[in-house]
């Protein structure tokens, strides 16, 4: 009977033995259950972090301004839908850098503003007013071209002073003649842009100091116009931006320019602030909303992805680059925000 006790006792006590060692067990299960469970969590937050990083980003840029500019940008938001961001619209304008700075400097306004022209400070003054930040971004060089119809034979090469003197009201020049008497004696028609573009505010307030111009001088809001106009009349003479002048040589010809040295032509090699042609080189711009660059996702990375391949289609489009010094400058500054 005792013996009997005994191993009733005996196996008592290894069951409980067993029913420890496997709680023991089972707690142990629960603890890597939970570390499974967090290391799980980090993970799947990882990859969420890693997903948003290089999500597709969905929205609109809008810009407008300078019609030099459109080109350049307009090539470049192409490329930006098509290789990089197909669920962003990029929308570009050209109603003039002057018309472009008016929607952008306001309520609600566009993202960038494409000029040929630096901002004015009453520009800048109406910006602080609306506690709006901008930033502008130099984009490339221009040069202003002068452009005659593809029979004139007789007006390849003038001098800095002949152009001037032809744009002015008090220049005296009425005919080709009255520059050269070899020239022939007809009437100089003149074309150019008008008040909305910064390539007519970079002529008047740079190339003629702010002088009047001839009352006779057709000013177009639209390039293509101007193109026509002298692709029509061999006694034309218009200036505007390079670019245009490259897109149109089978309509047009460009002016050689003498600053004093010799003739000089409009290229993309001449172009430059210290090159052959820098009387008539200027920077052009484009001027970014800073607020929405912070507030919309799409509008930086825009900005981002124009200034790391400007210099890639600046001379596609008529333009000479930038010093990759100053473009890496402006890049750091949108890596910044």
């Amino acid at each position: 009977m005792k013996s009997k006790k005994y191993f009733v006792l005996l196996v008592v006590a290894l069951m409980s033995a067993i029913l420890v060692a496997c709680g023991g067990g089972n707690d142990d299960s629960g603890a890597n259950a939970d570390a499974n469970d967090t290391d799980s969590e980090n993970q799947n937050e990882s990859a969420e972090v890693e997903g948003n990083e290089n999500a597709e980003l969905e929205g609109s840029v809008v810009i407008d301004g300078s019609g030099t500019v459109y080109p350049l940008m307009a090539i470049l938001a192409e490329e930006y839908m098509i290789n990089e961001q197909e669920g962003v619209s990029v929308e570009v304008s050209r109603a003039g850098t002057g018309a472009g700075f008016q929607r952008f400097l306001a309520e609600n306004g566009t993202d960038f503003n494409n000029a040929s022209r630096e901002i004015k400070e009453e520009e800048q003054q109406l910006a602080d007013e609306l506690g709006m930040e901008v930033k502008e971004l130099k984009v490339a060089l221009d040069g202003l071209t002068f452009v005659i119809n593809p029979e004139n034979d007789w007006a390849t090469e003038l001098t800095q002073e002949d152009v001037v003197q032809m744009f002015l009201a008090d220049g005296g020049i009425e005919k080709w003649s009255d520059i050269n008497p070899d020239f022939p004696d007809t009437e100089v028609n003149r074309y150019g842009p008008n008040e909305n573009h910064g390539t007519y505010e970079f002529f008047f307030d740079e190339v003629l100091e702010k002088q009047d111009l001839v009352d006779s001088v057709n000013l177009q809001q639209d390039y293509s116009t101007l193109v026509n106009l002298i692709a029509e009349d061999p006694n034309g003479i218009a200036f505007f931006g390079f670019g245009y002048y490259v897109n149109n040589q089978d309509k047009l010809q460009a002016v050689s320019i003498d600053f004093g040295e010799g003739a000089v032509a409009p290229s993309l090699d001449t172009i430059g602030e210290e090159a052959d042609y820098a009387p008539f080189t200027r920077p052009v711009f484009t001027y970014l909303n800073v607020d929405n660059a912070k507030s919309k996702p799409e509008v930086l990375d825009f900005a981002k992805y124009v200034m790391n391949h400007i210099n890639d289609f600046a001379g596609e489009t008529g333009f000479a680059p930038i010093p990759d010094e100053e473009v890496q400058g402006f890049i750091d500054y949108l890596e910044g925000l």
